[in-house]
């Protein structure tokens, strides 16, 4: 495969819904959109980061500058050195010298894949192993200003067909949004997401949470927080998840080995990549621990990688596929439906969609091309 370009657009999406999280609010997603050209097809890729580093450390400009002024001149290299043997595997080995932007990586190496997988007219999700036609559906709720608001986002959400319903916490709104919750709607598949907003001195309000027989506590502590993790998860009978802490499948065999988690969310782009994303689940099977898939606000490009990798056997719990209307108006590829609680996995080659020209032309803001 001979890569000629990448192209990288920033896009803004207004979102239905203002979203906010322990870390901040989002009323408009800006979104890296990376587009590969080769010599036999063109692929996609999405960037899960934001307009500002608040998830993580990386951000939209930081992962287009990155892109641009280290990744694509290493690609050049090794296409260079490797000649007819370079292909999508060959894209983080060559990028390995470059310290983290795992989200911009997963980007840059999932348009590639793709244009590859479309090249051969092989699925995403074949290619990666899944064994499911369509996957169980959750959705992640933000913050509200009331608890009767957040009651009323739960009753349409359950109304829509989701089986998982996950709510985002902070210190302050925790327990009584939990509860209402749970006494309102009874025994739904209710799970919460702290973002690491809390500290290892909070191990005994956690401790509350145990009440409301929720399937799991996500990324309660920082990150880098192994071992508070790990004590907490014996204090504690609610499973805890890890989400931000789990960055590779090295990470995962860590946490795992601690004892500081029972279920971890595999989110692609913070680990780097589809490929790394499968090599975690691989190590979860091999332990038991059960594994579903994250998102982080994806356009349908972002959103049908996420679907096929969540058909894979070690994907066990309803993941944050929610379909594109719960966020977007308008998404930039046809958009993925709820049908009877699940969304069908996209079998057509690579990616198995594509952006719309005139919608991705109309949420474009910048846009560069750089010659490989």
């Amino acid at each position: 495969m001979k890569l000629a370009a990448i192209e990288t657009r920033v896009v803004e999406m207004p979102l239905v819904t203002p979203f906010r999280t322990s870390f901040g609010t989002e009323t408009v997603r800006q979104v890296l959109v990376v587009r590969a050209e080769t010599d036999e097809a063109e692929g996609w890729g999405e960037c899960g980061a934001s307009e500002a580093p608040l998830y993580s450390s990386e951000y939209t400009a930081g992962a287009a500058a990155v892109i641009r002024d280290f990744f694509v001149p290493a690609l050049r290299e090794a296409q260079r050195r490797l000649g007819d043997a370079f292909d999508a595997h060959r894209v983080a080995p060559a990028l390995a010298a470059f310290k983290e932007h795992r989200l911009a990586k997963s980007a840059l190496g999932t348009a590639i894949l793709d244009a590859q997988l479309r090249a051969r007219g092989v699925s995403f999700a074949s290619a990666l192993g899944a064994v499911r036609e369509s996957v169980p559906c959750g959705v992640s709720l933000g913050i509200t200003d009331t608890i009767d608001q957040l009651l009323d986002t739960v009753a349409a959400s359950l109304d829509a067909g989701y089986l998982r319903i996950k709510l985002k916490i902070e210190p302050g709104w925790d327990l009584d949004p939990v509860r209402a919750v749970r006494e309102r709607f009874g025994d739904i598949d209710l799970q919460v997401d702290a973002n690491a907003a809390y500290r290892r001195s909070d191990a005994r309000l956690l401790a509350k949470l145990d009440a409301f027989d929720l399937t799991l506590l996500e990324q309660p502590l920082p990150a880098d927080d192994l071992l508070g993790h790990a004590a907490l998860a014996r204090e504690i009978t609610t499973p805890v998840c890890l989400d931000e802490s789990i960055t590779s499948a090295r990470a995962a065999a860590t946490a795992i080995e601690l004892g500081a988690v029972r279920i971890v969310n595999i989110k692609p782009g913070r680990v780097g990549g589809y490929l790394e994303a499968r090599r975690i689940h691989d190590l979860c099977a091999a332990h038991d621990v059960p594994v579903w898939c994250g998102g982080m606000l994806e356009t349908g490009i972002g959103r049908a990688a996420n679907v096929a990798l969540a058909a894979l056997p070690g994907f066990l719990l309803p993941g944050d596929t929610s379909a594109s209307e719960r966020y977007f108006a308008t998404d930039l590829t046809e958009p993925f439906r709820l049908e009877e609680e699940r969304i069908a996995v996209p079998t057509g080659p690579g990616l198995g969609v594509a952006p719309i020209p005139e919608v991705l032309d109309r949420f474009t803001v910048r846009r560069d091309r750089l010659p490989c």
